[in-house]
């Protein structure tokens, strides 16, 4: 079973959970800059002498993808631990189910399409 774990933290924790994910020997991450809001709903800004609502906060989008439970488990437990300030605005966290996988390159599928090319 391949399991995927996407988390959506603060622009500032990026460094330290990728150094928190390349310590338990994850091997493969995407990362993205988007833009969101939850909780929070954004705040507000003086701009050039007016108050503007900015809704959408930067934020930065792991993805990994793993081969197990265990690896499931211990993802979001090491994204968890890293990404906590205890305010509001530290993320999200979901996992699920992969129906299928394939390397582009050498067409496998499932488990071997993830695996290090070592």
């Amino acid at each position: 079973m391949l399991i995927k774990v996407e988390a959506i933290v603060r622009e500032e924790k990026m460094e330290e959970i990728k150094d928190a994910l390349n310590a338990i020997e994850v091997n493969g991450i995407t990362v993205s800059q988007v833009m969101g809001y939850g909780a929070q709903r954004g705040y507000k800004e003086i701009v050039r002498g007016s108050e503007v609502e900015i809704f959408l906060q930067p934020k930065i989008k792991f993805e990994i993808v793993v081969s197990s439970e265990e690896w499931e488990k211990k993802v979001i437990d090491v994204i968890q631990k890293t990404a906590y300030t205890g305010e509001v605005g530290d993320g999200k966290i979901f996992s699920y189910e992969i129906r299928s996988a394939l390397k582009i390159r050498t067409k496998e599928t499932g488990y071997d399409a993830v695996q290090s090319d070592v």
